[in-house]
């Protein structure tokens, strides 16, 4: 696999360690952004998969805290997202043809990874759609020893009422022609330089939402605004299915905040309720972005994520 160097913005919140960049290409020509940051003596590396609008530089403090814990990481920059190739003219429009599409970049971030020497064994760790994205590929054979998962997208927090219009927004807006356009209520602009960080849903830590407004100021070309009606379809219609399929044979953690508002909580209860060698950790106070909570949450998460994967090891 060619891996070319990619630009790795460290002007605000480096890593606590070196990291470097590099574009991959996915199976169907697609150009994905990959952010590697590699410890002295790593005992392992994890693949880290962001959520829907996010980047590699978000995860540069996640790296840090895994490196301490002995533990290189690789994070991409989905398809549509982050500085990988955009798949509509307005490039603030998160889309995707199908989220099928998603696992040809996890393939490519595995070949990236076994191309650039990463110490095996792989771990996954995956956010929101990330954890989604990484559910499917531990069903489509993904050698990882274990996984963790952060607010994971299993389900979509709709409205009782409002879901019927969801699946039907998101199933005759593609057929008519307008696929590609943003259902209701959503923007162009991102959510953290339109939202007050007062009763935000992502973090209650102030620190941790100022980098992530600062490094959209300062970088626009990766910003992402609302998903699309085929994007809505598409993640309607696989957080379904997979909440249809019987647990992975690997062992997992996933972790929510009491004060989730994004994701279908009911659905990671019930995943993980069935799913043996797991467990469930609540956050107290937490938001949809745990990760990028207050340090004493983010330890407690790192370290229960590092004693879960060396066991497995």
């Amino acid at each position: 696999m060619t891996l070319d160097a990619a630009p790795l913005f460290t002007d605000v919140c480096p890593a606590p360690l070196d990291g470097a960049a590099y574009w991959a290409h996915a199976s169907d020509g697609v150009r994905i952004r990959l952010g590697v940051y590699r410890p002295d003596d790593a005992k392992g590396t994890v693949l880290l998969f962001p959520g829907r609008t996010e980047y590699v530089e978000k995860y540069a403090p996640a790296a840090g805290d895994l490196a301490k814990r002995g533990f290189a990481s690789i994070i991409v920059d989905w398809r549509g997202q982050g500085l990988a190739d955009r798949l509509l003219d307005d490039n603030r429009i998160g889309h995707v043809g199908l989220f099928a599409d998603y696992q040809l970049d996890v393939q490519a971030v595995v070949k990236a990874a076994e191309t650039l020497g990463l110490p095996k064994p792989f771990y996954l760790l995956g956010h929101s759609m990330g954890a989604c994205i990484g559910l499917r590929s531990l069903y489509e054979g993904i050698d990882v020893a274990a996984a963790a998962f952060t607010g994971p997208m299993w389900g979509i927090r709709i409205a009782a009422a409002l879901r019927p219009v969801a699946w039907a927004l998101g199933t005759v807006m593609p057929v008519i022609g307008h696929g590609h356009r943003l259902p209701p209520g959503r923007v162009l602009e991102s959510y953290v330089l339109t939202a007050p960080h007062e009763d935000n849903l992502l973090t209650s830590n102030l620190e941790m939402y100022d980098m992530m407004r600062k490094q959209l100021l300062a970088h626009p070309e990766l910003e992402l605004g609302g998903p699309s009606f085929l994007w809505l379809r598409e993640a309607l219609a696989e957080t379904l299915a997979l909440s249809r399929m019987p647990p992975p044979n690997v062992p997992a953690d996933a972790f929510v905040g009491t004060n989730e508002r994004i994701v279908h909580v009911g659905r990671i209860e019930a995943r993980m309720r069935d799913w043996p060698n797991s467990g469930l950790h609540v956050i107290e106070n937490g938001e949809h972005e745990v990760m990028m909570e207050g340090s004493a949450e983010r330890k407690t998460i790192f370290d229960t994520i590092a004693d879960r994967f060396d066991t497995a090891a």
